[in-house]
């Protein structure tokens, strides 16, 4: 799943009423503060988006906007972060200004589609409520399943979309390939279902890269000696993940949880 940004949905609807200079971060080496293709869209009157912050962003801000009046092409500049501005961060960064205007719209759409990793979410409780908050600014795709209807709130975040599926686990087989699943139904029956199809689906299909589980070592205990007597390995069982959360975040308040997970999930993404 693909889904503007908010930042650059703004972008976009901004240029309705006048250009701006894209300054993006074409190369960055050594320490620097944003990553490859990190963007903002500098208007006369306001900044969209963010390079990193700091004598960076406030020097391609200034000359962003001392050229927007004028500018006609693309230019680049290179930085040194410690000789040039003085920031401690020691690398080297070459960005790219690019003059752009209400006929780029189109374009630009496309061009900062954000990546985003698709995350399946099982259970529309409290804490499934606060998971997908959490989620929200972040590059996650969120689907989000459950089988009781009302569950879902009226307004979602932009990258998340809901089903309604009745057994639950029948969503398995259809969820997108290479999917974080989170399991955190209002039932432990269903739970122990919607495990034991992923882990079905990942001897199948090898694509799921973490299955995690709400709960505790008890639940986990519990847990295992049923998907035993389903015929699961212990190999298969190892790639359940419960309790989910951090280690050592202990709090189990509904947002803690969310901000927990939240964090697990961009550990695993960038450390496999």
């Amino acid at each position: 799943m693909h889904t503007l940004s908010s930042d650059a949905l703004a972008c976009a609807e901004r240029l309705r009423h006048g250009p701006a200079i894209l300054v993006s971060v074409e190369q960055g080496q050594g320490s620097v503060p944003r990553e490859n293709g990190a963007w903002m869209a500098v208007f006369a009157d306001q900044v969209i988006g963010t390079i990193g912050g700091g004598h960076l962003e406030w020097s391609a801000i200034a000359s962003a906007q001392a050229q927007l009046p004028t500018a006609t092409e693309p230019w680049h500049d290179e930085v040194a972060l410690g000789p040039s501005l003085g920031q401690c961060c020691g690398g080297r960064v070459r960005l790219r200004f690019e003059p752009i205007s209400a006929q780029d719209r189109e374009r630009l759409s496309a061009r900062l589609l954000p990546t985003l990793h698709p995350v399946t979410l099982f259970g529309g409780g409290h804490v499934g409520h606060a998971i997908v908050q959490a989620l929200a600014p972040l590059p996650f795709a969120v689907h989000w399943v459950d089988s009781r209807d009302g569950v879902f709130p009226d307004h979602l975040p932009n990258q998340t979309n809901t089903e309604h599926s009745e057994p639950v686990h029948l969503a398995v087989p259809d969820i997108a390939p290479h999917s974080r699943v989170l399991i955190m139904s209002f039932s432990h029956a269903e739970d122990l279902d919607i495990v034991a199809a992923c882990l079905q689906r990942q001897r199948e299909r090898h694509d799921l890269p973490l299955v995690g589980l709400i709960g505790s070592q008890t639940k986990r205990a519990t847990f295992s000696r049923r998907l035993r007597e389903r015929g699961f390995g212990e190999d298969e069982l190892q790639h359940i993940t419960c309790p989910i959360g951090l280690p050592g975040i202990t709090g189990k308040a509904p947002a803690v949880i969310g901000a927990s997970v939240a964090a697990q999930l961009l550990m695993h993404l960038y450390t496999i």
